[in-house]
């Protein structure tokens, strides 16, 4: 009897994490997923773009839920993805990551008895400022079985008393994505197309509301940009809503300073990939430099992937916007550790996570 695993992606970096899982699930045919978009990002553009780019097929259900505070997002999520689980009625809930949609799918999957396996469990920052480590928290508190990318997020579960059994080092899905569209990324040879030499210009991705949305912070941040391209080419680009926020305290005029729109999966894969160093306030990329071994400098108080800074590329600067130009120039000079890529990060953990879910659903 074929057992039906509902599959649910919100936000962009849930389709690079849910796309190797499916590719996985489709070598047993005796367990079918059935994949759930919540429409938290709902730009239709960049959806379509991130699907088509990742082979992803297309939803079973857009939930279309749209933009709103958390709270009023949350609860949109969890009405009409209790919806679907009334309709379905799944063997499994399957959610990958730490946004809204990861919380709210988990919680109605657990209140309907239904067993909820999470991708990317076990990840702290220990700082419940941020709504991603809530999300973390609440969702491993009522997740059956645990898909766990790196051996401290194993310890930071069994410190909060999920037993070992249930708890499954299967590397990074994450990773699996940019190791299969790597040869694509670098064939697209993107850095030209913004008039950049490779390996020889700094790229730059900040979102997160704790950098962008503090005008005196962000002004800092732009005039350290500013003051950056000067030795090397900056580019950066950047979400509207963070662009209009940046003309609010000031766009320098340095030309070797580009603010681009959003990209692509490829086309952003292929910059990180040609880059002299990234600065970034984003996990996933704290992950992708450190597969792709280039400097990482993240500015930020925490981590919750600790990893890219024992073993990858990855170095915390704090929140103190006089580190950015310091620790960027050590790094032109010469100053990066070589990097080591963790364990089971190597393209294969989507099999890796099909295979416990089949052991896990078959009888006996």
């Amino acid at each position: 009897m074929t057992k039906e695993i509902v599959c649910v992606v919100g936000a962009r970096p849930n389709f690079m994490k849910m796309a190797p899982i499916l590719q996985g699930l489709s070598a047993h045919p005796e367990l079918r997923a059935y994949l759930v978009h919540t429409g938290q990002h709902y730009d239709e553009e960049m959806s379509r773009v991130f699907f088509g780019e990742l082979n992803l097929p297309k939803p079973d259900r857009d939930l279309e839920v749209g933009s709103d505070s958390h709270a009023l997002q949350t609860a949109r999520i969890m009405t009409r993805f209790d919806e679907v689980l009334e309709e379905r009625k799944p063997r499994m809930v399957l959610v990958v990551g730490d946004v809204n949609s990861t919380l709210a799918c988990s919680l109605v999957a657990a209140k309907r008895g239904i067993e909820v396996a999470h991708v990317e469990a076990g990840l702290r920052s220990r700082d419940r400022s941020m709504p991603e480590e809530i999300n973390r928290l609440v969702t491993d508190a009522v997740t059956d079985l645990f898909f766990a990318t790196s051996p401290d997020a194993i310890e930071n579960l069994v410190a909060e008393g999920v037993p070992r059994s249930k708890v499954h080092l299967v590397g990074n899905p994450m990773i699996d994505t940019l190791r299969l569209h790597l040869p694509a990324a670098r064939a697209r040879r993107a850095a030209a197309k913004f008039g950049l030499e490779e390996g020889n210009y700094a790229l730059v991705t900040l979102h997160r509301p704790s950098n962008v949305d503090q005008p005196d912070l962000l002004h800092r941040i732009v005039r350290a940009l500013e003051a950056l391209s000067v030795r090397i080419p900056v580019i950066f680009p950047v979400h509207p809503r963070t662009r209009g926020r940046i003309a609010d305290v000031g766009v320098p005029s340095s030309p070797a300073l580009q603010f681009v729109d959003p990209l692509g999966y490829v086309e952003f894969l292929s910059l990180q990939a040609s880059a002299r160093l990234v600065l970034t306030d984003s996990g996933g990329v704290q992950e992708e430099t450190t597969a792709l071994g280039v400097p990482c400098l993240t500015h930020r108080a925490n981590t919750e992937r600790p990893i890219t800074n024992s073993e990858g590329t990855n170095r915390l600067l704090g929140t103190d916007t006089a580190a950015i130009i310091p620790a960027a120039f050590e790094v032109l000079d010469g100053g990066a550790v070589p990097p080591r890529c963790p364990a089971l990060w190597d393209g294969h953990a989507g099999g890796r996570i099909a295979a416990v879910l089949h052991a896990h659903l078959s009888p006996g």
